[in-house]
C-alpha cells in the first residue's frame, strides 16, 4: 500500500479533536482502540488511501494522512467511533501542509498536551505509528516525518527541562489525593487496571502517598500479581471487583474497557469514597457524581492543577519551539529536494540519451574534442549535482534541459 511516490506537502492533513474544545465524555466517544484501528486500516485500503496513522490518547484523537480531501480521513475515523461525524466536524480542527507538520512536532514535544511537557505522548505516538507501519501504511514521506519528529522531541528532552520534574496524569492523581484526603496513610486504596497509566500510578502511590493499604487488580490477574509483587503491595482477583469496591476508601480506575466498570448502583450505598477516573472513554459512570457520598474526578479535573514544576516548564517553551523550527526546516529541505527528483532523473536520462546519440557533437562541433576528453558519466553527474543545488537555492521552474546541456558542454570545455 505504501510506496516511494513523491508527495505534495499540501496533501498532508491532520484532523482531530482534543481537550481544548472537548471534555472527557466527548473525547471518549471518539477514542480508538486497537481493534477499531485494525478495522479502520482495512477500510483505508479499500478507499485506496496509502499513508496514514491514528493517534488516540486521553488528550486527543487525531488522524494523520495523505489525501486530496481531509473529509476522507474524517469519514474513515468516524466510521469506527461511537461518536457521530457531525459532532466531530463541529469540534474538530483540520490542518494541512506545513501547519499539519508543525502540529505533529508540537504534539510529540508535549507542547500540545493537557499537562505541558507530558512525555508519555512519545511512547503513544511510536505505538500508533508502529501499528500502521505493520499494516503497510507508513511510506517514505511519513517515515521521514516521524523520524524528524522523534529526533526533535528527543533533542527537546535532552536540551531543555520542558519535561523536567514529575508531572503526568498519574502523578497529578496522587498529588490530588495528597492535597485533598486527610490521613491518606490509613485509607484503603484500590487501583483497577495495570496498564501503563495504572503501573505509573501505583509507583507514585507507593513512593509519594505514604499509603500502606494499596490493592491492585486487572482483568488479567497475572498482570496485577506481577505488579503487586514488584511494588510489595496487595492484589486481588478481578472476580472480586464488587467486594473490593465496597472495601475501598479511594478508587482509581485506569482500564481500557469500552463501558464503565463502576456504575452508580455499585457505590450508592457506600460510605464516603473518592473516585478518580483515569480512563478514556470513562470507566466510571459519570452519574456517580450525583451521589452525595462520592467525590469523582477525571482527567480534565486533574489537569487543572498547577504547581511549580509546570511554571518551570512554561519557561522552556520558547527554546523548545526554536528546536522544532530547526527540525522542520531540515524536513522541508528534504521534502523540497525529493520533489525535484523526477526532474533530475529526467534531465540525467535525457543527457545520457543525447550523448549516446551524438546529438551534442552535431550541435557543438567546435567543442567536440574537449567534450570527448572528459568522462561523460562523471560530467553528467556533476551537472545534475549542480542543478540540484540551484533548484534547492532558487526553487524555480525553467528550461532545465537547456541549462543542463550548457553546463555539460562548459564542463567539457573547461576541463
Amino acid at each position: 500500500m505504501t510506496g516511494n511516490a513523491i508527495i505534495d506537502i499540501d496533501d498532508f492533513f491532520i484532523a482531530g479533536i482534543n481537550y481544548k474544545k472537548t471534555d472527557v465524555s466527548i473525547r471518549g466517544q471518539f477514542a480508538i482502540n486497537s481493534d477499531q484501528y485494525h478495522v479502520l486500516l482495512i477500510a483505508a485500503a479499500e478507499k485506496k488511501l496509502t499513508e496514514l496513522f491514528v493517534l488516540s490518547t486521553c488528550n486527543r484523537t487525531e488522524i494523520y494522512g495523505i489525501t486530496h480531501q481531509p473529509e476522507e480521513l474524517i469519514d474513515l475515523l468516524c466510521s469506527q467511533t461511537i461518536g457521530n461525524i457531525e459532532t466531530f466536524k463541529e469540534l474538530a480542527y483540520i490542518k494541512k501542509g506545513k501547519d499539519a507538520v508543525e502540529h505533529l512536532f508540537e504534539v510529540a514535544a508535549g507542547l500540545d498536551s493537557q499537562i505541558l511537557g507530558d512525555y508519555e505522548i512519545v511512547g503513544q505516538l511510536k505505538q500508533a505509528v508502529k501499528f500502521a507501519k505493520e499494516k503497510k501504511f507508513i511510506g517514505t514521506f511519513l517515515e521521514r516525518l516521524i523520524n524528524s519528529v522523534l529526533q526533535s522531541s528527543k533533542c527537546i528532552k535532552s536540551s531543555t527541562t520542558l519535561s523536567g520534574g514529575t508531572v503526568s496524569v498519574s502523578f497529578a492523581a496522587v498529588q490530588f489525593l495528597r492535597n485533598h484526603v486527610t490521613h491518606i496513610e490509613n485509607k484503603n486504596i484500590l487501583l483497577i487496571g495495570a496498564g501503563k497509566i495504572g503501573r505509573n500510578t501505583c509507583k507514585y502511590l507507593v513512593a509519594h502517598s505514604g499509603a500502606s493499604h494499596i490493592t491492585v487488580m486487572n482483568r488479567t490477574d497475572e498482570t496485577a500479581t506481577e505488579l503487586a509483587q514488584s511494588l510489595d503491595i496487595h492484589y486481588a482477583a478481578y472476580s472480586q471487583l464488587q467486594q473490593q469496591v465496597e472495601l475501598a476508601d479511594i478508587i482509581l480506575v485506569s482500564t481500557n474497557a469500552e463501558t464503565p466498570v463502576i456504575l452508580k448502583k455499585d457505590v450508592a450505598a457506600s460510605k464516603h469514597k473518592v473516585l478518580i477516573d483515569l480512563s478514556i472513554p470513562n470507566n466510571i459512570d459519570s452519574s456517580v457524581k450525583e451521589l452525595s457520598n462520592i467525590i469523582l474526578f477525571n482527567i480534565d479535573d486533574l489537569s487543572k492543577q498547577k504547581d511549580e514544576t509546570l511554571q518551570k516548564r512554561e519557561a522552556e517553551v520558547p527554546q523548545a519551539k526554536a528546536i522544532i523550527e530547526g527540525h522542520i526546516a531540515d524536513f522541508m529541505e528534504w521534502h523540497t529536494m525529493r520533489r525535484h527528483v523526477p526532474v533530475l532523473k529526467a534531465v540525467k536520462q535525457k543527457l545520457l540519451e543525447m550523448q549516446s546519440a551524438d546529438i551534442l557533437q552535431d550541435a557543438y562541433p567546435l567543442s567536440l574534442d574537449s567534450v570527448c576528453c572528459v568522462d561523460n558519466t562523471v560530467a553528467i553527474q556533476k551537472v545534475i549535482n549542480t542543478m540540484a543545488i540551484k533548484l534547492r537555492q532558487n526553487n524555480t521552474r525553467g528550461c532545465h534541459y537547456i541549462e543542463a546541456i550548457n553546463d555539460y558542454i562548459t564542463s567539457g570545455i573547461n576541463s
